[in-house]
């Protein structure tokens, strides 16, 4: 094994025997989601279901409420169903008693966000991030991956799409550090390498549903694939904390098998290696 991966994957070892770590996202989406007109916070599952569209902006509105402020909804765009309380009265016969009796009513309307209309100018808050310093050896490294999948930044969420062979990674300067970044980085350009026309492996080939034995077993590759490639461009320390605390999550699912490690590590190693191909001579 390489010299660099076996360093980390000792690293590795060591920080999943002393107990598991808390992980955390590595990068934020900004304010909470809130209504642009009224500033209010949503709350409860609308916070979920907000969050998982990817959006950047936070600031969401009803179609009438975009056509209020002067702006129109892009041809096209879908909108995001938002879910609230309401309260329904009914009267009915009670012990020989006509008694009044409230019931609770989930409900929804659908809203969109600003990054899905025009004609907004000057009315969104700007969305503010942080300055983002590339790091010029993790940028060689991406820049020089042979049959290198296509990297966007149109969502914010991170994911490798084996369908449509591209990655999507959040904007750079939302991420925490700039380690953190390419760390993320990384673990998805792990995640390509399994697809057919590169390393054909079968834990991502294999359609499997979030969870699953397969998809865990993926997880884990990806990973540990990123840590390698961050310890070879020097800023593994910054991020093994949450690498091996994100390891340590998965493991779970597959039962906590140590031996796992070992066989995630042989396939990171192949992943790598077919990453920085191009060094070898």
């Amino acid at each position: 094994m390489n010299k660099v991966y076996k360093i980390i994957t000792d690293q590795i070892v060591k920080k999943l025997e002393s107990g598991i770590i808390p992980w955390h996202r590595p990068w934020n989406g900004g304010e909470p989601a809130m209504n642009l007109i009224t500033k209010k916070p949503y709350h409860g599952i609308n916070v979920f279901l907000l969050a998982c569209s990817g959006y950047t902006s936070p600031y969401w509105l009803t179609f009438k409420q975009v056509q209020k402020l002067g702006g129109k909804v892009r041809k096209g765009e879908k909108s995001t169903m938002v879910t609230f309380w309401s309260t329904s009265q009914k009267e009915i016969e009670e012990d020989g008693e006509t008694k009044t009796k409230t019931y609770f009513v989930l409900r929804y309307y659908r809203v969109f966000n600003t990054e899905q209309c025009e004609g907004l100018d000057g009315k969104v808050p700007e969305f503010k991030t942080r300055e983002f310093q590339p790091i010029d050896e993790a940028e060689r490294i991406v820049k020089a991956m042979p049959k290198a999948p296509a990297i966007t930044h149109k969502e914010q969420r991170a994911y490798y799409s084996p369908m449509r062979d591209y990655i999507n990674i959040p904007l750079q300067g939302t991420f925490i550090t700039d380690q953190e970044y390419y760390s993320t980085l990384f673990h998805e350009l792990t995640h390509s390498t399994g697809h057919e026309s590169r390393l054909g492996r079968k834990s991502l080939t294999t359609l499997a549903g979030f969870g699953s034995h397969e998809y865990s077993k993926e997880e884990l590759v990806a990973e540990m694939g990123s840590a390698y490639l961050c310890g070879h461009c020097g800023i593994s320390q910054s991020v093994i904390n949450n690498q091996a605390a994100y390891i340590q999550g998965w493991l779970g699912r597959l039962r906590k098998d140590p031996k796992m490690v070992v066989w995630a590590a042989s396939q990171a190693q192949k992943a790598a290696d077919y990453i920085l191909a191009t060094e070898r001579p």
